[in-house]
C-alpha cells in the first residue's frame, strides 16, 4: 500500500474566476430598501463572515443607466446588478447597450416584485430562447433577505468556474431545474447556506485553518437550468460529477410549457443511472405518484416546510452528513461514519452484503467527492468488484487505501491539535500559537518536504517520515511560568534539584491538561518528551543536548496515572531551561536567559516492546560531511554513528558503530577482530516498562542492558554477529554459546534494511533543502509488521570556510611547535595565553570524573579568558572510561580543543555527539592528534616556556607571556599550535 501515490488536488487553482467588483444600479429608494439600517457591503460582508468565507466583493453604486455605462467605461466590473426600475433608461435598454459594447459582461436583474411575462420575454428569459443567449444572465426577486446577494454572486462564480473545476479536477455539481423566479430566488440562498456550512463542517480532519479555507473551494457547484434543454445539456456534460438533481416538473421544453417536463427528464436519467438522487417538486400534489413511479423523491411546493424539506433532502442524499451503511434488502441503517477515519474503521466490520451494495452503486466514492476527496474517490470507484471480485479482498484494499490516503494527506501539515479530530493519521500538530522551537521547526520542515519527496517511492514497504508529533508551543511555557510565579523565584540562585522540584509542583494550563488527556487516549506505547527551545538547532548556536529529553513507558493501567507521568515529564523539560548547564551555555553564546523560551515535543517513541523493556532496533546520527575521512572515505561521503537500542549511547559519546553511508560494507571498526571486540557496544539502552526512577542527571526510565540479554528477533538478527573463539572469527548471525558482537552486518552487508541507502538519500535531501551540510538524528524499527525509518531531528552544520582561506605557516621553527595535526577541524587563526593540559603519561581513565571537576574550576577562575585545552580520549563523553565527561559549561572558554590518542587508548573522535555539534557550530578549533602517527606530534618542550598556575597528578594550567598561536586550514585539515 505504501506504493499508492494519490494525486494532490491543487485546491488553490479552484474558483479562479471570482466576483470581486460589483456595479449596483438602483435608485436611492431601492438602495434604502436593500440597506434598511445598514450598508449593502456590510450586509454582504456579514453574510460571508457568518459562513466563514473570505474576500466579499466590493460594491460601487450608481442610480441610473447613463452613469452606469460611464462607470463601465472607466473601470472593469465583474458583475452588474441592476434593479428593474431605472427611470428613463429601462433595464432592457441598459442590458442591450451593455451587451453591444461588452458582450461578456455578466448582468443580473434584481427586483422586489415578480416580473411580468412581458418583461421576461423582452429579456429573452421566458422560453428556450434563453439558452440561445439572453440579454441578462439571471433575474432574481428580493424578498427582504440580504443573503440573496451571496446566492447571486456564488451562482455566477459556479457557472464561470464549472467547466474547468469540474472537468479537470472532479469537483461535484448539483443541478437545479426551475423556471420560477420566485422559487429559485428562494431556493438558492438556502442551498448555498446549506452547502457552505456542510462543507465547512466536513473539512476539519487534519487540516489547518488555511487548508480548510482552500478545501472549501472544492464544495459542490450549483448550476441553474430554466428549461428542459438547459437541464439535459448540463446533465450530459457533468453526469460523471453529479451529486443530484432538484427539478420542478412544469417548465418549457422545445419552446412550449410542458407540465410533465420534469417527469420526462427523470425518466431519461433513470435509464442510465438508477442511483442518482433526484428530487421532483411541484405545486400539483397529483404529481407525487408519477415521481414515485420514476423512483425519485417528491416535495409539495405549497408545503409550509418546503425549505426545510429541501435542506433535509440535500443533507441526506448528496453525500453530506454521515455515511449511512444500509441493509441492501430493507435499506434500514445498520452503521454510520461521520469522518473519513470513521469510514476506515467501520468498513472493517460492516457486514459484507452491505459493503457489496454500497461499492456496487458507487455510494462511497460519491460521499468522498462531496468532501473534496477527489483522488481517493477516483481510486475507490476504479477499484470495484469488477476488478477485484472477492469482496473481502476489496474491503481490505479499500481500508488500506483510506488509511494510506489519510497518512499522505497529513504529511507536511502543521495542524492545530483538536480533541475532536486528532487521530493516528496525523503526523504533526501543534498546541498553542507560539513558536515551535528549533527542533519542532526542524521536524515540521522535514515532514513538509517529505510530503512531495521521491524517497518514499525508492523504498517500497518502508515507512519514512517523522514519528507522530505534537508540539506544545512556547506560549504555553510562558503561561506556565507566569501562572506559577516562577520568574520571581530567583532561579539562578537555586540548585538544579531545587529548580526541578519547584517546576514539578507547578500546575499546567487547564486546556493543555485536557489536550494531553485526549492525546494519551489516542496514542498507546512509549512517549518521548523532548525539548524544543527557541535557540535549539539554530544556525549559529544549536544548543544540542543542553536541555532534557524524557522517555516514559505510558503503560500504566489507569489513564490518569499515564496522564500524571506525561504532565510531570513536560514540567521537567520546562525546568531544564533554568538548570546551571543551560544558563552557562546561554552566557557562553552571548544570550540572556530571558531570550530563551521552551516548546515541548510530545512524540511516539520508536520502540518495540519485549516483555519488560522496549527499544528501537537502531538509533543514530548521520552527517553529510565527514571531518575525519579514513582510508577510502571522502569528506563528502558523510559519516554515520549507530547503536542498537536508544541513541543515548551515540549522542553522549559512548560506544557505537561508525560507517560511511557511501561504503557501508567497509567499516574500519571490523578490520581487526580484537579492535571490534573492544570498541563495539557491550550494552544497549532500553526503556524500562516498569516503574521509572527519576533523577536530574539521567532519565530513570532508560536502563542499560547487556547485549547478551537482548531478546532474539528481527532487530537483533539484523544487527548482531557472533564471535567464534575457536577460529577467532566473526560469524554473521546469532550462534548459541558464542559472544554477540554488534557489527550491523545484516543491515550494512546484506541490506535486510537498506539503512545506508536511505541515509545517503536523506543526507542529500537535507543538504539540498538547507543549502548547507546537515546532521540528522534517526531511529529504525525492523519488524516484519513494521519497517520504519524515523527522522528525529534535522539541523544545519556550520560551514568551516566562512572566514576565507587560511594557510598553516611553513616557516615555523620546529622547536616552537607544540602540536601538529593532520585532522584539524575549523578554519582560522586562534590565540590564547592560557593552556590546560591533561598529561597522557599520567592519565588514569578511572579518575576522569574528578578531572572534569578540576577543569570546571579552572574554567571559573579564567572567567572570560580564552585558553587551549589538551585532553586524552573523547572529551564530553558520558562514559568516563572513554574520556573526560565534561559538560559544556566546564569548558565553554576553550578556543581550541585537542584530543589525544596513543597506544592503548585509541578512542574515536567526538563526531556525532551533541557535545561535538555545539563545538563546531560555535566555531571553536578542534584537533585530533595520534601520538603513534609520524605526521602528528606533541612536544612537551614548549610547556617549559609557560608559568604553572596549577598542577596536580593529572592536570597542569599554564600561562604564557607570549600567547600561543593556533592555525587550522579548513581545506587541508592541517592544524598547528606554536609559540
Amino acid at each position: 500500500m505504501s506504493r499508492i501515490q494519490f494525486d494532490i488536488t491543487p485546491f488553490q487553482q479552484l474558483i479562479n474566476k471570482r466576483i470581486k467588483k460589483i456595479l449596483l444600479v438602483c435608485s436611492d429608494y431601492d438602495t434604502f430598501m436593500l440597506e434598511e439600517d445598514g450598508r449593502i457591503e456590510e450586509e454582504l460582508f456579514e453574510e460571508y463572515a457568518s459562513l466563514g468565507l473570505t474576500s466579499p466583493p466590493k460594491i460601487t453604486r450608481t442610480s441610473n443607466g447613463e452613469s452606469a455605462f460611464a462607470l463601465l467605461q472607466e473601470s472593469h466590473f465583474d458583475l452588474v446588478i441592476t434593479m428593474l426600475n431605472l427611470g428613463e433608461t429601462g433595464v432592457v435598454d441598459l442590458a442591450e447597450e451593455i451587451r453591444q459594447v461588452y458582450p461578456d459582461q455578466p448582468i443580473v436583474v434584481l427586483s422586489p416584485m415578480i416580473p411580468t411575462e412581458i418583461t421576461m420575454k423582452r429579456l429573452h428569459m421566458a422560453t428556450s430562447e434563453h439558452f440561445q443567449g439572453s440579454k441578462v444572465n439571471h433575474f432574481f426577486t428580493w424578498q427582504g433577505n440580504s443573503n440573496i446577494l451571496l446566492a447571486m454572486v456564488k451562482l455566477l462564480e459556479d457557472e464561470m468556474n464549472a467547466p474547468y473545476d469540474v472537468e479537470e479536477f472532479g469537483v461535484q455539481t448539483i443541478i437545479l431545474v426551475e423556471d420560477s423566479v420566485r422559487y429559485y430566488s428562494m431556493y438558492l440562498p438556502m442551498m448555498y447556506r446549506v452547502l457552505i456550512k456542510q462543507a465547512r463542517s466536513l473539512m476539519n480532519e487534519g487540516l489547518t485553518k488555511w487548508e480548510r479555507a482552500l478545501r472549501l473551494r472544492s464544495r459542490p457547484k450549483i448550476l441553474l437550468a430554466r428549461n428542459y434543454e438547459e437541464a439535459l445539456t448540463l446533465y450530459d456534460r457533468y453526469k460523471h460529477n453529479l451529486l443530484g438533481i432538484i427539478s420542478d416538473i412544469s417548465y418549457f421544453q422545445n419552446g412550449k410549457r410542458n407540465n410533465e417536463a420534469g417527469i420526462e427528464l427523470a425518466t431519461y436519467i433513470r435509464k442510465e443511472n438508477k442511483e442518482l438522487p433526484i428530487l421532483l417538486q411541484s405545486s400539483n400534489e397529483s404529481h407525487r405518484e408519477a415521481a414515485v413511479t420514476c423512483e425519485t423523491s417528491f416535495v409539495y411546493k405549497k408545503s409550509k416546510k418546503l425549505l426545510r424539506e429541501l435542506a433535509s433532502f440535500i443533507e441526506q442524499n448528496f453525500g453530506f452528513g454521515p455515511f449511512i451503511f444500509r441493509d441492501p434488502k430493507t435499506t434500514a441503517p445498520i452503521a454510520e461514519a461521520e469522518t473519513l477515519r470513521d469510514l476506515q474503521h467501520t468498513l472493517k466490520t460492516v457486514n459484507i452484503s452491505s459493503f457489496r451494495y454500497h461499492v456496487s452503486n458507487h455510494h462511497i466514492s460519491r460521499w468522498l467527492k462531496a468532501r473534496g476527496l477527489f483522488s481517493l474517490a477516483k481510486y475507490i470507484r476504479n477499484t470495484g468488484l469488477d476488478r477485484t471480485p472477492d469482496a473481502e479482498d476489496l474491503r481490505n484494499l479499500l481500508v488500506n487505501a483510506i488509511r494510506e490516503y489519510r497518512v499522505q494527506e497529513s504529511r507536511g501539515k502543521i495542524a492545530h491539535f483538536s480533541r475532536d479530530h486528532f487521530d493516528e493519521a496525523l503526523s504533526f500538530s501543534r498546541i498553542g500559537y507560539g513558536s515551535l522551537g528549533g527542533k519542532g521547526r526542524g521536524l515540521a520542515f522535514i515532514d513538509n518536504q517529505l510530503s512531495n519527496s521521491p524517497i518514499h517511492e525508492e523504498f517500497p514497504g518502508i515507512s519514512i517520515g517523522i514519528p507522530k508529533t505534537v508540539v506544545i508551543t512556547t506560549d504555553q511555557f510562558d503561561s506556565f511560568v507566569q501562572q506559577n510565579h516562577l520568574y520571581s523565584e530567583n532561579l539562578d540562585q537555586l540548585s538544579d534539584r531545587e529548580i526541578l522540584e519547584k517546576f514539578r509542583q507547578g500546575v499546567l494550563p487547564s486546556d493543555l491538561i485536557e489536550d494531553m488527556r485526549h492525546l494519551i487516549s489516542m496514542i498507546e506505547g512509549p512517549l518521548a518528551i523532548r525539548s524544543s527551545s527557541l535557540l535549539e538547532d539554530s544556525y549559529m548556536q544549536p544548543f544540542a543536548g543542553i536541555y532534557d529529553t524524557k522517555i516514559i513507558p505510558n503503560n500504566e493501567k489507569q489513564r490518569e496515572a499515564r496522564l500524571r507521568s506525561l504532565l510531570t515529564a513536560i514540567k521537567e523539560v520546562y525546568a531544564s531551561t533554568f538548570f546551571k548547564e543551560s544558563r552557562e551555555y546561554l552566557l557562553a553564546t552571548n544570550h540572556m536567559p530571558e531570550e530563551e523560551k521552551m516548546a515541548v515535543i510530545v512524540q511516539s517513541a520508536t520502540a518495540k516492546k519485549y516483555d519488560t523493556i522496549a527499544y528501537p532496533a537502531i538509533s543514530g546520527v548521520a552527517r553529510s560531511i565527514n571531518y575525519y575521512p579514513m582510508d577510502h572515505e571522502q569528506p563528502e561521503d558523510g559519516i554515520a554513528y549507530i547503536a542498537f537500542g536508544f541513541g543515548k549511547a551515540i549522542v553522549e559519546g559512548e560506544r557505537g558503530f561508525r560507517f560511511s553511508p557511501a561504503n557501508p560494507k567497509r567499516a574500519l571498526q571490523l578490520t581487526d577482530i580484537q579492535e571490534a571486540l573492544r570498541t563495539t557496544q557491550k550494552e544497549f539502552y532500553a526503556l524500562n516498562m516498569g516503574e521509572p526512577q527519576r533523577s536530574k542527571q539521567h532519565d530513570g526510565s532508560l536502563i542499560a542492558v547487556p547485549i547478551e540479554r537482548a531478546p532474539t528477533g528481527p532487530a537483533l538478527s539484523s544487527t548482531a554477529s557472533s564471535y567464534d573463539p575457536y577460529s577467532g572469527q566473526l560469524r554473521d548471525g546469532i550462534h548459541p554459546k558464542m559472544q554477540r558482537v554488534l557489527t550491523f552486518a545484516g543491515v550494512l552487508k546484506y541490506e535486510m534494511f537498506p539503512l545506508a541507502k536511505i541515509l545517503q538519500m536523506a543526507l542529500a535531501f537535507g543538504r539540498a533543502k538547507m543549502n548547507t551540510h546537515v546532521e540528522i538524528e534517526f531511529s529504525v524499527q525492523i519488524d516484519p509488521k513494521e519497517m520504519r525509518f524515523n527522522f528525529l531531528q534535522l539541523r544545519p552544520i556550520m560551514s568551516d570556510d566562512n572566514h576565507g582561506p587560511v594557510e598553516v605557516p611553513a616557516n615555523i621553527p620546529k622547536k616552537n611547535i607544540f602540536i601538529q595535526s593532520r585532522r584539524g577541524m575549523g578554519n582560522g587563526r586562534y590565540q590564547a595565553s592560557h593552556l590546560i593540559f591533561v598529561d597522557p603519561t599520567t592519565f588514569d581513565p578511572a579518575k576522569t570524573e574528578a578531572m572534569a571537576e578540576t577543569i570546571g574550576k579552572l574554567q571559573e577562575q579564567l572567567q572570560e579568558e580564552p585558553y587551549f585545552l589538551v585532553v586524552p580520549g573523547r572529551l564530553g563523553s558520558r562514559d568516563p572510561w572513554l574520556g573526560i565527561p565534561c559538560s559544556w559549561g566546564q569548558i565553554k572558554g576553550a578556543a581550541v580543543i585537542i584530543e589525544l590518542q596513543y597506544k592503548g587508548f585509541h578512542i574515536e573522535a567526538s563526531q556525532g555527539t551533541h557535545f561535538f555539534q555545539n563545538l563546531t557550530s560555535m566555531r571553536r578549533g578542534y584537533m585530533t592528534v595520534d601520538l603513534d602517527t609520524p605526521n602528528e606530534t606533541l612536544s612537551k618542550k614548549v610547556l617549559t616556556g609557560g608559568t604553572v598556575l596549577f598542577e596536580d597528578d593529572y592536570i597542569r594550567h599554564l600561562s604564557f607571556s607570549t600567547p600561543l598561536q593556533a592555525v587550522i586550514d579548513g581545506r587541508t585539515r592541517e592544524g598547528v599550535i606554536y609559540l
